[in-house]
């Protein structure tokens, strides 16, 4: 607790809240899922740094292969002088028109297999960390080694199916924006319809990455065969389709901040470095959460719904958790059951006696010495209860019971005697019908 009169830094505010502040309280859990992604984030964000670097880990190659496809691009870019008047030497190259367009397909083609198998290598780090992740949206106690291996056990199937399905769409969808711009720069063809393509693949590959991480959040909460992810996910990518919009803009923002340049490139690195990935599978989990609640878990009998959040109800005296609230049922049953340990005296080990132990080698007259050690310990146990059974606090404790224990009698002698009368008028009626 802070001195009085006391100021705190802006990030101590930001993190801890006010501290004189009603409804702030560290042990209030949220109820709602912006409160569980602030709750997770600012609680558990050196897990999320740690599941991060993990994912980062597998990610490397297709990193590795992106920066050498621009690198190549770049470097075919600079050698090539597109720009230039081409009428030195002889023979002159007579014509540039769409040689551009051609590098940037064939540079595609070339590391479309190299994306594809970097992208399979990321998606069983994804697989793990999708699985720590979803735990911490649930509220569930991690072990973020532990549970990254174990949560790439069970994901990895569903993770490289759904990437291998995104990422050969993804480049089918570059290649004929790629194409277009070739037949679009060489004047091949009707212009208008090859910029109409472009634009569908375009919204194409909006729609498939929506699509893909609906299938990653489905495929780690619910076991579904291929078709029925791939169906449940295009359902779920055109019903949303407003709020998908805005949470995966809301997940891009350290993607934005790279492509911005400048200082903020900087900053979205370093964010990437530290905590990206995990951010961005923490806002789209969190978010899927949600609808799973109100479309799934709701409609089906027995579905688990608000997993990881509790609903505030109103009460005398102020408002209490749904959280707090089974606290206090779990405490008041466990006090209802009179416990063995507190209704009677037991000993504090206080004195010299000890368990005799035995030699290596021992005889007769040592387990006579056991025995007998064994027997001063209960008679002095049992002295000491009969001694302090008439304490106060001893006395107070079973009166709580006596009256419950006389109750349960008698409603035991009751119910066996209803169940006496009632037998009583069929064993009647079976005599009579055999008369």
């Amino acid at each position: 607790m802070a001195r009085q009169g006391e100021k705190k830094g802006f990030i101590a505010r930001m993190l801890e809240g006010k501290e004189r502040d009603e409804e702030y309280a560290r042990s209030t859990l949220p109820t709602n899922r912006w409160a569980l992604f602030w709750d997770i984030f600012k609680g558990r964000f050196s897990k999320l740094v740690i599941v991060n670097l993990l994912m980062l880990l597998f990610c490397i190659p297709l990193i590795v292969v992106v920066v050498f496809m621009m690198s190549y691009g770049s470097a075919q870019r600079a050698l090539m002088p597109f720009s230039q008047w081409m009428l030195v030497g002889y023979p002159a190259i007579p014509s540039l028109v769409g040689v551009p367009e051609q590098v940037a397909v064939s540079t595609n083609l070339m590391f479309t297999p190299f994306i594809l198998v970097g992208a399979l290598i990321a998606g069983i780090g994804i697989s793990g960390g999708m699985y720590v992740i979803r735990n911490m949206v649930w509220t569930e106690g991690i072990f973020v080694a532990n549970d990254f291996w174990r949560g790439i056990k069970i994901n990895i199937g569903v993770v490289l199916l759904s990437t291998l399905f995104y990422v050969v769409m993804l480049m089918l969808m570059i290649l004929a924006i790629g194409w277009a711009d070739l037949f679009i720069a060489t004047g091949t063809g009707n212009r208008v319809l090859f910029t109409i393509s472009q634009v569908v693949s375009y919204i194409a590959i909006a729609i498939f990455t929506i699509m893909y991480l609906w299938m990653l959040a489905m495929g780690g909460s619910y076991k579904l065969k291929f078709h029925q992810l791939l169906k449940n996910a295009f359902l779920m990518t055109f019903g949303l389709i407003f709020q998908n919009i805005f949470f995966v803009v809301l997940m891009a923002i350290p993607v934005i901040l790279i492509l911005l340049g400048s200082f903020f490139q900087m900053i979205g690195f370093i964010i990437m470095v530290l905590f990206g990935l995990s951010l961005m599978l923490l806002i789209w989990l969190d978010y899927t959460q949600w609808a799973f609640d109100k479309f799934i878990e709701s409609k089906r009998e027995g579905g688990k719904v608000n997993r990881g959040i509790y609903e505030k109800v109103n009460k005398k005296g102020g408002s209490q958790s749904k959280a707090v609230q089974e606290y206090q049922q779990n405490l008041e049953e466990a006090m209802s059951v009179k416990s063995d340990l507190s209704s009677r005296p037991i000993k504090p080990i206080t004195d010299d006696l000890k368990v005799y132990e035995l030699p290596e080698s021992f005889s007769r007259d040592d387990l006579r010495k056991l025995r007998e050690s064994k027997e001063a310990i209960v008679e002095d146990t049992q002295k000491y209860a009969e001694e302090h059974m008439n304490d106060e606090k001893y006395v107070t404790y079973n009166a709580q019971f006596e009256n419950q224990e006389e109750e349960k009698e008698e409603e035991d002698k009751k119910g066996k005697k209803d169940k006496k009368d009632k037998k009583k008028p069929k064993e009647e009626k079976g005599g009579e019908e055999e008369q």
